[in-house]
């Protein structure tokens, strides 16, 4: 696969990210900053390593699943794999300035 193609795919990944709320926030999970890492290997196998704003967030079981759900929809995905860590601990200084603002934080 050409490194423009990976790029195209993790494209379509972030868009697919950013379909994905947190339910008590209203902003997408990518803009939250939540998501650490994404890197597409070979036959679009896509791997995200993401955080949550607290390991007792109460959509810490659905967050990941809908996330999943939502990359798998991308034509040409093979597989996905969702990994959690709380290291580094999540902080607001993690979102981005569209976040910031929806939420009155700027």
């Amino acid at each position: 696969m050409e490194n423009k193609e990976m790029e195209d795919l993790k494209e379509k990944v972030i868009e697919a990210i950013k379909r994905v709320y947190d339910p008590e926030i209203p902003v997408d999970v990518y803009e939250l900053g939540l998501i650490y890492d994404i890197k597409i290997f070979p036959v679009n196998n896509v791997y995200v390593l993401m955080t949550l704003t607290s390991p007792s967030c109460p959509s810490a079981e659905s967050i990941p699943v809908d996330m999943e759900t939502e990359i798998r929809t991308i034509e040409g995905v093979n597989d996905v794999s969702i990994e959690l860590t709380f290291d580094p601990p999540y902080s607001t200084e993690m979102m981005s300035e569209v976040a910031k603002l929806e939420l009155g934080f700027m």
